[in-house]
């Protein structure tokens, strides 16, 4: 087994409860995470026996391009998809972050952090 971590994807999304925040949008952070059997890549060096990270931030991207009200809806549907798209993968976990989100306050994020397996 072995871990594949997307650190840091920047994103520019309109997420949030808030008007503005549909309207105006803000700058967003995802970290993914993938846990796979990758012992047939440890023999064949061939990237269709592993999981494509390029596959995956596309597969981010996407999902943050979707609007929602809440963080924790969007890493649920990045999940769901990296299960969907990815049938080796055997756990995953994602974080998103909002970055400077409009709480009144100085707070540099706000994450929603979720992880499953099947």
């Amino acid at each position: 087994m072995g871990i594949i971590r997307l650190n840091n994807i920047r994103c520019y999304s309109y997420h949030g409860c808030l008007t503005e925040e549909a309207e105006i949008g803000s700058d967003y952070r995802v970290d993914l995470w993938v846990k796979a059997d990758f012992s047939k890549a440890f023999e064949t060096d061939q990237l269709g026996d592993t999981i494509d990270y390029v596959k995956l931030n596309n597969l981010v991207k996407t999902e943050m391009a979707k609007r929602s009200n809440l963080l924790e809806e969007v890493a649920h549907r990045i999940m769901q998809q990296v299960f969907l798209q990815f049938p080796e993968v055997k756990e995953t976990g994602v974080s998103v972050s909002k970055i400077n989100p409009p709480l009144g306050g100085d707070v540099e994020s706000v994450t929603v952090e979720i992880s499953n397996s099947r």
